[in-house]
C-alpha cells in the first residue's frame, strides 16, 4: 500500500516535492554567489548547510503516510495522498441507499397479492426467481420462503437477469417477471388488475417494493424492510455542518419510498428509479460544474459511478468489485466513518500547509542569515557548524509536525467547520426521465426561523417522544423540536423553508398520526 501511495501523491505533496527538487540547483547557485561575492567560504557553506530541501522532501509524505495510518487504525482505507486531498476539497456526496444507508440486511415484512392470487404460491414463485440472484434483496425473498417452509424446487425455464432491473423467465407456458417498478410497468408494460389500483396506491411507502407480474399482469407486490443505519441522520447533518453544500441520495427504489427514506436522513436531494448509467451521469455533470464529488455505495451496480467519482467510498461489507473500485474503503462499514474521513483529509492538507510555511519561513531567515547579509546592520551571522544543526532541526521540526497527525481526534465533532469552498455555478442536473425534482427549493433562500405546530396522536411514553423528535431533527431545515407526549404536540423550530407534508410524512412513517400542523 505504501509503493501505492507513492505513485498516487496529492497536488500538493507532489508540488512540494517538485520544489524542493528544484530549489536545489538555486541553492547550489546561491552559494557559489556568496562565494563569489565575499570570498568567504564559511559565508558560503553555511549558505549550503543551511538548505531546508530535506524538510520538504520529508515531511510531505510522512504527513501522508501518517494520516493513512491513523486511518488503517480505524480501519479507514485510504490507497493513495491524492484521495485524501480530493476528499478534503468534497463539497457533494452521494450515497446509494440500499447497504449503504440501510443494512443491506432485509426481511420481507408483507406480501400483498392481486387478482386473487394465493400470498405462499407467490412467495414460492418468487423465491424460484430469485433463487440464483446475488442481491441482498432476493437473498430476504428466498429465506422468507425457507423460513415458511415453501419448496422452491425450480419449475421454470431459463432465467433472464436483467441487472438493475429484474428478472424474467417463463413458468408453465406464462411469462413471469419480477423487479423494479420501472422494469415492470414501464419497460414491460404490465397492468394493474381492474379494481385494484386503491390496494396498489396504498402500499406502505417505508419499504422497498419487488413486483411480480404474470403474463401482463401484476400478481404480487413483495414489501421488504431494510432499516435505516441508527447514524445515517446523524452522518448527514455532520457533513452539513463541515461544509458540505449538497447530500445526494440514489436509488432504484420507488419515488414514494426514496422520498420517505429521505425525509427520514434529511438529504439534499433524492433521486429514485435510477440505473447505474444514471448515477454516473449526475456524477459526470456535477463535475462539469465544478465540483467534487464523492460517491459512497456498496454493490456491484455502484462499481461504475465509484470510479467516475473525484473519490469513490466504498462499504467494507461490499461486494469484492465495489471495494476494488474504490478509493476509500470503510472496513468496518459504519458510516460514521465518513466524516472521520473528512476531518482527518483536512488536518492533513493543514499540516502539509503548516510544514510549507515553517519551511519557507525558516529559509527566508536562514539563507540571509547565513550569507551574511545582516553583518553590516546587526552583525549577525552564522557559523556553518550551527547552519548544519539548524538544517537538521528544520528536519525534525516538520517531521514532527507531521507526526502529530497519530494523535488526531478523527471522531471529535466538537470542532467542526464549514471549510472555504469555491463558488461553482450551478446548473439543474438531469440524469434521467424518472429522476425526482429537488427535495429542497433554491439554497440560496435567506434562513429565517420560524416555528410550526404539530398535533399528533399515538405517542404513548418518553420513547415515542424521542423517536418523533429524531426524525423530525433529521429534516433538513429543522433546527429542534419540542416534542410531548401528554400534550400530543411537537414544536418544530426551523431555520428554512420546509413543507407541512414534509414534516407530516415523516412522522406518519414511524406509525403517528399527525391531525394538523399549523
Amino acid at each position: 500500500m505504501i509503493e501505492e501511495s507513492e505513485k498516487l501523491k496529492s497536488t500538493a505533496e507532489d508540488k512540494a516535492s517538485h520544489l524542493a527538487d528544484r530549489l536545489v540547483p538555486y541553492t547550489l547557485g546561491g552559494t557559489a554567489l556568496t562565494y563569489l561575492l565575499t570570498r568567504n567560504a564559511v559565508k558560503a557553506l553555511s549558505v549550503l548547510m543551511v538548505d531546508f530541501s530535506c524538510a520538504l522532501k520529508l515531511s510531505m509524505p510522512i504527513a501522508v503516510l501518517s494520516a493513512m495510518r491513523e486511518g488503517n487504525k480505524y480501519n479507514i482505507s485510504v490507497k493513495g495522498g491524492r484521495f485524501l486531498e480530493a476528499v478534503a476539497k468534497a463539497d457533494t456526496v452521494v450515497f446509494d441507499k440500499t447497504g449503504t444507508l440501510t443494512y443491506a440486511k432485509p426481511t420481507v415484512a408483507q406480501i400483498v397479492t392481486f387478482a386473487g392470487k394465493e400470498e405462499n404460491e407467490m412467495l414460492r414463485l418468487a423465491a424460484c426467481l430469485e433463487e440464483h440472484y446475488p442481491h441482498s434483496l432476493a437473498s430476504a425473498v428466498v429465506d422468507e420462503a425457507k423460513n415458511r417452509g415453501l419448496n422452491h424446487e425450480e419449475y421454470h425455464s431459463k432465467v433472464e437477469y436483467v441487472v438493475a432491473h429484474g428478472i424474467s423467465s417463463t413458468v408453465e407456458g406464462r411469462n413471469v417477471l419480477i423487479g423494479s417498478y420501472h422494469f415492470i410497468f414501464e419497460d414491460e408494460g404490465c397492468t394493474i388488475p381492474a379494481g385494484e389500483q386503491a390496494k396498489f396506491d396504498g402500499l406502505d411507502p417505508q419499504y422497498s417494493h419487488l413486483y411480480l407480474a404474470a403474463s401482463g399482469v401484476l400478481a404480487g407486490v413483495i414489501c421488504i424492510a431494510d432499516p435505516l443505519r441508527p447514524e445515517a441522520a446523524q452522518v448527514l447533518r455532520q457533513l452539513q455542518k463541515l461544509g458540505i453544500t449538497q447530500t445526494v441520495m440514489m436509488t432504484g427504489d420507488s419515488d414514494r419510498t426514496a422520498r420517505a427514506i429521505a425525509a427520514q436522513v434529511g438529504v439534499d436531494r433524492c433521486f429514485a428509479e435510477v440505473l447505474p448509467e444514471d448515477k454516473a451521469a449526475f456524477v459526470r455533470d456535477a463535475g462539469a460544474e465544478g465540483h467534487t464529488v464523492v460517491m459512497i455505495g456498496d454493490g456491484i451496480n455502484d462499481a461504475p459511478v465509484l470510479t467516475r467519482a473525484d473519490i469513490g467510498i466504498a462499504i467494507g461489507a461490499g461486494t469484492d468489485i465495489a471495494i476494488d473500485a474504490a478509493d476509500v474503503v470503510l472496513m468496518k462499514s459504519q458510516l460514521s466513518d465518513v466524516p472521520a474521513a473528512v476531518r482527518l483529509s483536512r488536518a492533513t492538507l493543514r499540516n502539509i500547509h503548516e510544514n510549507l510555511f515553517w519551511a519557507f519561513f525558516y529559509n527566508a531567515i536562514g539563507i540571509p542569515l547565513a550569507a551574511g547579509i545582516w553583518i553590516p546592520l546587526f552583525g549577525w551571522k552564522l557559523n556553518p557548524m550551527f547552519g548544519a544543526a539548524a538544517m537538521s532541526l528544520s528536519s525534525f521540526c516538520v517531521v514532527t509536525n507531521a507526526l502529530r497527525l497519530n494523535l488526531f481526534k478523527m471522531y471529535d465533532a466538537s470542532k467542526d467547520r464549514k471549510r472555504k469552498m469555491k463558488k461553482v455555478e450551478t446548473a439543474e442536473n438531469t440524469v434521467s426521465d424518472n429522476v425526482l425534482a429537488d427535495k429542497n427549493e433554491s439554497e440560496n433562500k435567506e434562513e429565517t426561523k420560524m416555528t410550526k405546530t404539530m398535533k399528533i396522536e399515538g405517542m404513548m411514553c418518553g420513547h415515542c417522544e424521542a423517536r418523533v423528535k429524531k426524525t423530525l431533527e433529521a429534516i433538513e431545515g429543522v433546527e429542534g423540536a419540542e416534542v410531548s407526549h401528554e400534550n400530543g404536540t411537537a414544536i418544530v423550530t426551523l431555520n428554512a423553508e420546509v413543507a407541512d407534508d414534509v414534516l407530516k410524512q415523516a412522522v406518519e412513517v414511524q406509525d403517528y398520526a399527525v391531525i394538523s400542523v399549523e
